[in-house]
């Protein structure tokens, strides 16, 4: 029988990644209710009193940040994508930060490489990270190695997190994630939380 899922709290942080209009629309037909649940998740912490901190990737205006030998960025660049101050680099309006809550702007794929993540969490005393975020295979995967080298626990909402692939999706939420973190389904987190 598998354990039941406990929160600390005080050291826990909810990690929103990568939520933005253009990047919601790349998978909002294969996940139907991913934003639903996301934004339940989003109220349940904010309910609890754990801080919810988004992650967003954006660029200035010509991409100033992108090289042509990085493949997954060349593209955004040619087609102006994830641009600063955008409609489509915009957090998705069903999960939009409140007032006071933490956005940090990466120029890369994970939360941690190009920002000041770890800055951030170290000042809120954050030992535990609960994390969804599109794509799986992108900023999820990225966020969970560099986070399970840095010592963080982590706590992988499945049913908040989404892939292009779905099959990746798949074989990353239950064959490697569970290696280094716990996955779980939203409600099991929100009821953990008592929200």
């Amino acid at each position: 029988m598998a354990e039941a899922l406990t929160i600390d709290r005080e050291h826990t942080a909810v990690l929103i990644m990568d939520y933005q209009n253009d990047i919601v629309s790349n998978v909002a037909a294969s996940y139907p209710h991913l934003l639903d649940r996301a934004a339940a998740v989003v109220s349940g912490a904010r309910r609890a009193g754990v801080p919810v901190m988004y992650v967003v990737v954006q660029f200035r205006p010509g991409h100033p940040e992108v090289s042509a030998r990085n493949k997954l960025f060349s593209a955004m660049k040619t087609s102006g994508r994830l641009a600063e101050g955008t409609p489509g680099a915009a957090v998705h309006d069903r999960v939009t930060p409140q007032a006071g809550e933490i956005i940090v702007t990466k120029r890369r794929v994970g939360a941690f490489s190009t920002t000041d993540m770890e800055t951030v969490l170290r000042a809120h005393n954050v030992t535990t990270l609960v994390l969804l975020g599109i794509a799986t295979s992108g900023v999820v995967l990225s966020t969970v190695r560099w986070a399970a080298d840095a010592d963080y626990e982590m706590i992988v909402l499945e049913d908040c997190c989404a892939d292009a692939d779905t099959e990746v999706h798949r074989v990353l939420t239950q064959k490697v994630f569970p290696r280094q973190t716990t996955v779980v389904q939203s409600q099991e987190f929100l009821q953990a939380l008592g929200a």
